[in-house]
């Protein structure tokens, strides 16, 4: 492996801490990496799932070579490994699940969900995600402190969630309280097993549900699926409850995201949110600026299949490669000023929602969210101000929000 001897002015981090992440996205050490250790091999730390060193690719580029080159740079696995994934730690559900497993698996799997959120069936979803969003914030307290995470980020998102997956509203609460303390924890994995255990122990219980009464819903649909690859078959117990743990914290936690970093951005930068508000056309740029500025999922995994080389690095058989997306969103080669929050940045190649093959599932379900949600938000609230510290999470992975204290003076509703 060839390894950069510069010392960089800035401390690099150890992005396998957890705890790197808890005052937000180190910036200033991607920044150094972008110019000077592109490619930049992170030794395996006490913190390091497997004691595994991997590769950090922060340069836009860069990362679409390993996006565009799936047969060198697998979400499966390579090499030795007998595990694989697209997060740090070697998983034994590579090659089963959704998002760890290459084509033809993939496009396999995909397929027995596209339709589910394909442009008509995400459509169908506006008026009723307007009706709740009207809802969540007539429950605002006018003037007095709360916390926006838990009143409406993170609502609007999981209840979305749970009529495309056809959860039962009343269980959504404890499903998220799972996966934010799971998120919290300190742990090898983007949730801790403790809590991953749990929403699996869920799963099973819904899809034997399903299997028995089965509705109009995408899980429905899944778990009644055939393989065409595998003599019709329908999919294991396993693979459901896999389908389960990716659709269902990536619906609620990922958009959520967004919206609370994305509000407390606009109100750190009023002259934008006046603009937006004069402006309503740019809600789609907006939008757009909003999901490149916060990239709720920061960074994803792939293992090299074969030796190769990557920006003059030699990179081995069987390492593991990590893309920064983050990184990527802020790469001065990409965007003009990319340390400017601009609602009306055209263009706008951000990789929030990924790119290729394993592009967000719900991208379109977590546009038309942040639509509706920020145009009902303007038009029912005048003003918005902080009221308080909002801690991150500590997570690598997922960057969001603990708690977003605001007040808040609502307009009249329109009758």
């Amino acid at each position: 492996m060839a390894i950069t001897d510069t010392l960089p002015p800035v401390a690099i981090p150890d992005l396998s801490d957890d705890a790197s992440f808890a005052s937000g996205f180190p910036q200033d050490a991607f920044t150094w990496l972008r110019e000077h250790d592109p490619v930049h091999w992170h030794p395996p730390t006490a913190k390091t799932p497997d004691g595994d060193g991997f590769w950090v690719v922060s340069r836009y580029d860069d990362i679409m070579t390993v996006l565009r080159d799936p047969g060198t740079y697998s979400s499966q696995t390579g090499g030795g490994r007998t595990g694989g994934g697209t997060t740090l730690k070697d998983e034994r559900a590579a090659g089963k699940t959704l998002n760890y497993t290459d084509d033809p698996r993939h496009r396999l799997l995909r397929s027995l969900v596209n339709k589910g959120f394909d442009g008509r069936a995400i459509a169908a979803l506006e008026p009723e995600l307007r009706r709740r969003a009207d809802m969540l914030i007539d429950a605002f307290p006018d003037g007095e402190p709360f916390d926006f995470m838990a009143a409406f980020s993170g609502e609007l998102p999981s209840q979305a969630i749970c009529i495309v997956l056809g959860v039962p509203q009343e269980d959504r609460a404890q499903l998220c309280e799972w996966i934010d303390l799971g998120i919290e924890a300190d742990s090898p994995t983007v949730v801790a097993k403790e809590y991953l255990y749990k929403v699996r122990d869920y799963a099973i219980e819904l899809i034997a549900e399903k299997r028995r009464r089965p509705r109009e819903d995408i899980f429905s649909r899944i778990v009644h699926a055939r393989l065409e690859d595998a003599d019709g078959r329908v999919l294991s117990d396993e693979e459901l409850v896999n389908f389960f743990l990716l659709l269902f914290p990536a619906g609620a936690e990922t958009t959520r995201n967004a919206f609370g970093l994305g509000l407390k951005t606009l109100i750190e930068q009023p002259e934008q949110f006046a603009r937006l508000r004069q402006e309503p056309k740019l809600m789609k740029s907006a939008a757009e600026e909003i999901v490149r500025w916060t990239t709720p999922s920061i960074y994803k995994r792939r293992t090299a299949t074969r030796d190769t080389e990557l920006a003059g690095q030699a990179i081995a058989e069987g390492d593991k490669v990590t893309i920064w997306e983050m990184s990527a969103n802020r790469d001065a080669r990409m965007f003009a000023d990319p340390f400017r929050f601009d609602l009306a940045r055209q263009p706008n190649r951000h990789i929030g929602y990924g790119f290729g093959a394993h592009i967000c599932l719900g991208a379109g379900l977590a546009r038309l969210e942040l639509k509706v949600g920020f145009e009902t938000l303007l038009a029912r609230i005048a003003d918005f101000a902080l009221a308080g510290e909002a801690p991150y999470t500590p997570n690598n992975r997922l960057l969001g929000l603990k708690r977003l204290p605001i007040t808040i003076n609502k307009k009249e509703r329109p009758a």
